[in-house]
């Protein structure tokens, strides 16, 4: 396997992982003390919280909606698309 290659499966392996602390979100009584949902969210939060903040502070009116997995998920399929033309 290429680096190239490598990377692509990272950043996908990424988004596999930013979906499943999404789809937890759902569901109200997750045990946050739980080792593979505290690994979730710690894992995703450096990723998601600059993101999160970018966005509040442009969209201040977007209230209580959480935008930063869908922008990391677009971020991360153009990184995808860019390692696949590179290499």
């Amino acid at each position: 396997m290429s680096i190239g290659g490598l990377l692509i499966s990272l950043l996908q392996l990424y988004n596999f992982l930013i979906l499943a602390r999404v789809l937890l979100s759902y569901f109200p009584n997750v045990d946050y003390e739980n080792p593979l949902v505290r690994f979730l969210y710690e894992v995703t939060e450096p990723v998601l919280a600059p993101i999160r903040a970018f966005l509040r502070q442009q969209f201040p009116q977007s209230g209580m909606m959480d935008f930063s997995p869908i922008a990391a998920w677009v971020i991360i399929l153009v990184l995808i698309q860019v390692i696949a033309v590179i290499f």
